[in-house]
């Protein structure tokens, strides 16, 4: 059936009844009681009522989707936080306790004040291309049990990205905050903020001013998407930013931010990580066993530097699932049912410029 086979009364009832289905805040609903006010009046003619029901619908819609009460339980457990942080990324012993460190601090005032809101710090990992600032991100998640929300902002150049468009605009929808909270159906998520110095120069003051409020702790519990028009509480969320570096972003964002650096790595480090981290899942991601390609101990070093010093791991873990699959297609071809990479056949796995 389509609204317009409906009733006025009948479409009325229909959003009351999506209304009393979910728990929402009390204020909400006096709002939303204004809206059904007012679409009683346009009922009298039917002709305005449908584009203002559509237009009313779709907020409810967005409403009612919004995980108001709705939280993940956290992980607290040491020895699994370090267990997962150490499967993830070898070294960075310094960024990994401070990340222990904080969720001691989670599990202690939890312990003895449970009805209090812990406010995570807000942390900014700074570094070069490669060197685990996002994936460092989504581990402090892994390791909570929280959910996790990316919002890229490279090239951004619009703040109504992040806090909606007005119902009164065509192209009216929440921001990425909401809608980030609505996908991941918990209002205490990890939110990345990622690449947050990359934003268009032009928008660069208004992002930077609605960052500021994204993040301060005083303000953030009532933050107003332009769409909802409705505080929403982000405090219950954990924040973190990453950043190529620092020079751009506002001195009053980074007031609230803990800027961590993140090192480059040796090759000696690169080596460690090709092997234990980045090989094992490249096999796996390809179809392929440790079996079914063996590299030689010798030829390692050409792997991690074919073309000069990368502070990174990312044109690594490129030219390592690149060789995995021209793996896969040798042995799918049928020429042969192991792969050796050596001196002697390096330049056939490896890009070549």
């Amino acid at each position: 059936m389509t609204d317009n086979l409906l009733t006025t009364k009948e479409a009325i009832k229909r959003l009351t009844d999506k209304v009393a289905s979910v728990k929402i805040p009390e204020n909400l609903n006096s709002k939303l009681q204004e809206l059904f006010d007012q679409l009683e009046i346009n009922s009298q003619n039917e002709e305005s009522f449908w584009p203002v029901y559509q237009n009313t619908s779709k907020y409810i819609d967005w409403i009612i989707a919004v995980p108001w009460f709705n939280q993940t339980k956290d992980i607290l457990d040491l020895n699994y936080a370090k267990e997962k942080l150490n499967e993830e990324h070898f070294g960075l012993e310094t960024i990994k306790e401070r990340i222990l460190e904080y969720i001691s601090v989670m599990a202690l005032q939890k312990s003895r004040n449970p009805n209090e809101t812990v406010h995570a710090p807000v942390l900014l990992f700074v570094g070069l291309v490669g060197t685990g600032k996002t994936t460092m991100a989504k581990s402090i998640a892994k390791v909570l049990g929280r959910e996790l929300i990316r919002i890229p902002f490279g090239g951004l150049g619009d703040a109504n990205y992040l806090r909606g468009h007005s119902r009164i605009n065509p192209d009216n929808e929440p921001g990425q905050i909401i809608k980030g909270l609505v996908n991941c159906k918990s209002n205490n998520p990890v939110i990345l903020l990622d690449e947050i110095d990359r934003v268009a120069d032009d928008a660069l003051n208004t992002i930077m001013g609605v960052l500021v409020e994204i993040l301060d702790p005083e303000q953030n519990s009532r933050f107003v998407d332009h769409y909802l028009d409705y505080p929403v509480d982000l405090s219950q969320a954990i924040f973190c930013a990453t950043c190529n570096n620092t020079s751009r972003i506002a001195t009053a964002v980074l007031d609230r931010l803990e800027v961590i650096q993140m090192p480059s790595y040796t090759d000696d480090e690169k080596i460690t990580i090709a092997k234990d981290y980045l090989l094992p899942r490249a096999l796996k991601a390809n179809g392929l066993t440790p079996e079914d390609l063996k590299v030689s101990a010798d030829i390692w070093p050409q792997i991690v530097r074919p073309l000069g010093f990368d502070a990174g791991v990312r044109t690594l873990q490129r030219n390592i699932e690149g060789m995995c699959r021209k793996v896969a297609k040798i042995i799918l071809e049928g020429k042969t049912r192991q792969v050796a990479v050596d001196e002697s056949n390096i330049k056939t796995f490896l890009p070549q410029w």
